[in-house]
Order: structure tokens, then sequence, then C-alpha cells
């Protein structure tokens, strides 16, 4: 590892200062505010001296002081991130705040306080080099909503504290603060001048401060959100052309909305999406494993120059041991990947027992079923398995991140097979309060499953979605097909889907395993209500397969709720509001 690299990770995996000044500026901003709205913690022995200056100068200096500690307490966690530009803006607020504590000739250990804050900013200017994230105008609207309703809170407890009739009822409290934060006086007296002069600038206040950061993030140039360029997917198919038969996620690596670095040489790459302050890669690296270094130092230095959090979901052992051993990462065993060899691969014998009769049933019921490369699809066809698997979705979110391609039908993927079945039009009625979903539209196409090369002799599992009026038994009816057309393929292997832990599922449910064991298996089959754990690694123990382990690499066991976090919401299970919508993409493997 080069020096630059190791020195950006040994102030990441100490981040002292600034993580006390992140904390000191919440609590300076913390306290501006107490001080601002609450009239009795503003009290002290030489206020009085407070008189001999004109009262708009101690008014506004009070409501200054109120703003300040909200755009402190904005800055607080960015600081603690190492962004420069945090920086610069609380180098610029502490001395501000300071000199309008003095105004106010109030709270000088608040000002001392600030100063000194000050100081050791200034003498740790190193610390805090990390470059802006990248940005959507959307902000905006979240900076709104927020800011809004913090507004609205603060100006319910000043109207609160210095109204004149504490009989107010809580209409026409919210108009006086809604009208004083349009800078519109309202209903509501107070019990004096110097109260009233107080309560109206800082609601005015904090509406400007409000409407003119929204208009900031709403005007400032947008930086793009992650995204392959032609030239880079180029690059990135030329390396699994000659190298993809490494890992059965490498193909994933070409969804359009992940951001790519190349190693010095070009002759590897790491992909990933940048989410919630995580840099988060998936997957191996691409490529020639002898250029692995050079891409994981060069994503390392991108993270290190962001104060991005670096993290791997779902790498094999081969990558987990690059990471760790070139990025001083830790590693934890996620799950497990699915993999079936398709010359061992039968029907027969007491262990198939159960997928053969479903196969056999669905089969009996009138079930045919199609596999063939995507780039034999007709046009027609092609829109038709669309609109049906997306008909199949509903509303739920559009799930996939590390093991999905998010993307259906494109020209550049011919190399991918469609597996389809096709049946009645009139399947068996749904259950009892379910809504029926697709329809005649989607012609006789009952379920799908979409799969991408991997390499040139494997398979990986994108896509399995099928009609939820459907006969039950269709993915196992569609996966037995699949295995059996592999050879006429080419294809000697094919990677199912990933169970999360299950190595502990599976020790949870031997006989004699221990109460920490079982334990922690009750825990997950009861996550699996929402999450599809237990049930996605029973479904993929049927076709007896070669587990192959898979890992996540982090930095820090401190990192990894937020890890945690970020990778829920790549792959879709946190799903904030979206203001926006595209065409819908396939994605997800279940």
């Amino acid at each position: 590892m080069s020096v630059r690299t190791h020195s950006v990770h040994a102030r990441i995996a100490r981040p002292w200062v600034p993580a006390a000044a992140g904390r000191a500026a919440l609590l300076i901003g913390a306290l501006d505010i107490v001080n601002g709205v609450v009239p009795r913690f503003r009290t002290s022995r030489i206020s009085e001296i407070a008189g001999i200056l004109p009262g708009s100068v101690t008014t506004l200096a009070e409501t200054a002081s109120l703003l300040v500690g909200i755009l402190l307490i904005m800055l607080a966690h960015a600081l603690r991130r190492r962004k420069a530009r945090a920086w610069r803006a609380v180098v610029v607020l502490l001395p501000v705040g300071a000199v309008l504590e003095a105004l106010r000739w109030r709270h000088p250990l608040a000002a001392s306080v600030s100063l000194l804050l000050f100081g050791v900013l200034l003498l740790s200017r190193a610390e805090f080099y990390a470059l802006p994230d990248p940005r959507s105008r959307w902000r905006a609207l979240g900076n709104l909503i927020v800011l809004g309703a913090f507004d609205v809170v603060i100006g319910w407890v000043l109207v609160a504290a210095h109204a004149r009739d504490v009989g107010l009822g809580p209409g026409d409290r919210l108009r006086q603060v809604v009208l004083g934060l349009a800078g519109v006086d309202g209903p509501v007296g107070y019990a004096s001048a110097h109260a009233g002069a107080l309560v109206s600038s800082s609601l005015a206040g904090l509406g400007a401060l409000t409407a003119v950061t929204t208009i900031h993030l709403a005007l400032r140039p947008e930086r793009p959100a992650a995204a392959l360029t032609p030239g880079d997917e180029r690059r990135l198919r030329a390396m699994l052309d000659q190298w993809g038969g490494q890992d059965s996620l490498g193909y994933f690596a070409l969804r359009r909305d992940k951001s790519v670095i190349f190693s010095p040489s070009g002759k590897a790459a790491v992909t990933y999406r940048v989410v919630a302050g995580v840099m988060l890669a998936s997957g191996d690296p691409l490529g020639d494993a002898e250029a692995w270094p050079g891409a994981i130092r060069r994503f390392l230095e991108e993270a290190g120059r962001h104060a991005w959090i670096p993290a791997v979901i779902g790498c094999g052992e081969s990558g987990g041991e690059a990471w760790t051993r070139e990025g001083g990462l830790g590693a934890l065993e996620l799950g497990d990947e699915a993999v079936v060899e398709v010359a061992g691969f039968t029907l027969e014998g007491r262990a198939m027992r159960n997928v053969r009769q479903m196969v056999h049933r669905v089969e009996r019921l009138g079930y045919t079923c199609h596999v063939r490369r995507a780039g034999d699809l007709t046009e027609a066809e092609r829109d038709r398995i669309h609109a049906a698997a997306v008909s199949w979705r509903g509303t739920t979110a559009e799930r996939g991140f590390s093991m999905a391609l998010g993307r259906f039908g494109d020209p550049a993927d011919a190399g991918c097979v469609v597996v389809t079945a096709h049946g009645p039009a009139q399947a068996s009625p749904p259950a009892a309060g379910a809504r029926p979903r697709g329809g005649e539209e989607t012609g006789d196409v009952r379920a799908v499953l979409h799969f991408v090369p991997w390499g040139r002799d494997g398979l990986s599992l994108d896509l399995m979605r099928r009609d939820l009026r459907a006969d039950p038994g269709l993915n196992e009816f569609l996966i037995v097909r699949a295995l059996e057309a592999a050879p006429e393929l080419g294809v000697t292997r094919v990677s199912l889907n990933f169970a999360v832990f299950r190595a502990a599922l599976a020790r949870g449910e031997r006989l004699g395993a221990g109460p920490v064991s079982r334990a922690w298996r009750g825990v997950l089959v009861f996550l699996s209500r929402w999450f599809q754990i237990d049930s996605l690694y029973r479904f993929n123990a049927k076709f007896r397969p070669v587990w192959e382990p898979r890992f996540l690499v982090f930095p820090a066991s401190r990192d990894l709720p937020r890890i945690g976090v970020a990778a829920l919401r790549a792959e879709a299970f946190l799903t904030p509001p979206r203001l926006r919508w595209r065409s819908l993409p396939l994605r997800s493997r279940r």
C-alpha cells in the first residue's frame, strides 16, 4: 500500500478531532438556540448592562445568535465527516457567534468556548480535507421540509414563551408562527415591545434562512448521479470477455447507475455507488487479478478524499482476501451463493422428490417452457415479457444492486438467457383478499427468469418473477428446465439466489445445536417475514447446490450500522419517498 493511502486511512481510523469538533459545534448550536427561545436561560447578573446598548442592537444580536445556532447544528455532521466546506463555514460562524454574545453582554463562557473551538479548528485545518458529496437538487426539497418543520417548532416555543395571553389556542399560535416566518404580524400580542420585536425578528430570520438555503440548494450546479459512460461500459465488457469467469457477480458491474474506478494499468476496475456517505462496491474487482491491488488502492484513495466509508458487499473469498490485504479492512461472512453444477444435476433420488413432484404437477396442468438467449427474442416478445414482469411487480419497490442488472432486453445484453413459462390464459384464482396483477395484456406468459452471463460457460440469476395468479411450483419448473437446457447453451454452472446468513440457519436447525445458535436462527426466521432470509435459503437448497461464501468488507466495526443502512437502501429494502419515476427496469433476483 502506498504511503498516501496508508496515511489517509490512518486519519479516517482515528477521527478524534473532527468528531470532537462536530459534537462541540452541535452543543454550541443547541445552546445558542436554547438561549434564544427560552427567556430564563438568557438572564444573568450583568444583564442590566445590555440596556446601555440600543434595543434594536440587542434584539438583532439575539436573533442572529439563534440563526447561527441553527447553522452550526446543520453543519455539525458534515464537520464530523471532515468536509472542507463545512470547516470553512464553521470557522466563519464561530467568531460571529462570539461577537453576538459580546453584543448581548451575556454568557461570556459560551463565547469563550466558541473562540476555543475556533482556535482548535484553525490548528487542525489539515484534518478537514474531504470534498463534497455528489448531490441532487432534490436536496432543496428535503431542506425545505426539515428546516421548515424545525422553524415551526422553534417558533411555537418562542410565541408560547413571550405571548401576553397564556390562553391562546393551538390554531392562533400556529397562525402566528406561519405568518411570522413570512415576515407578517399575526394576531398574538406580547408581554413587552422588546419581546414582540425579538419574536418577530426571530421568526422572520428563520423564514429567511429557510428560503435562502432552499433557493441556494435548488440553483447550485447539480452533480450528476452515478452512471457508466459508454466508454466505461466498453472497457468493462472487454474485461468480462477475458476474465468474466472469475466471479458470478461480474456482469452486474454493468449496471448503468454505478460509477467505476480503473487500476493504473487499466486491467482491473471496481464499480460502486455512494449511498448515505458509504462508498459501496459489490462483488470482486473486475479484470486481471494481478491488477486488483491498483484498483483497490484507487478506490480507497477516492473514499479518503471524500471521507466516505469504503465497503464491499457480496465479494467472494479471492476478492475478500485482496480487499483485506490491500486496504487493511475487516471481513464478515454475509451468506452463501447457491451454485449448481450442471453435470451433476438430476431429478432422480429421494432428495429431489419434492422438486420432481412439483415439476411434474406443473407439466400436467398444461404449462410449457421456453429457454432462449435474449438476442433471439423478437421485439414483440421482449415487450410482452417486460410488460408482464413489471405488472407482476406491482407497486413494490424495484430491488437490487449487487446481484441485479437493472434492465431487460437491451441489445447489448444479447448473451443473457430468458426462461419463460407459458400456460392457460386463466390460471388459478388469487388468494382471498389479494389483488390480481397482470392480465390478458401479458398473453400466456406466467413466469420469467432472466440470467446474465458468467464468463463463457456460466449463468447467474438476475430476475425471478411470476404471475401471482399462476399455480405454485413455476419457479422450480423454470429452474429445472433451464438446468436441463444448459448443455445446449454451452453452460456448465448456474448461480442461483444468494442466501443471507445461510450458515447460521443451517447450524441452528442441526440436531444438538446450542442455545446461541438456536436463538440466532430464531431471530433470522422472524426477520424472514420481511426479508426472505429463511425462505430463500430453503428454496435454494432444493436444487442441491454448492454453497459459495460471500463476504462483507468494512473498515471498522463502528461503521457496520451505517454500512448496513446504505446496503439496504442500495438494494431498495429501505426506500425514501421519490418524486420522480423513470421507466421501470427489471432487477431483483426474487
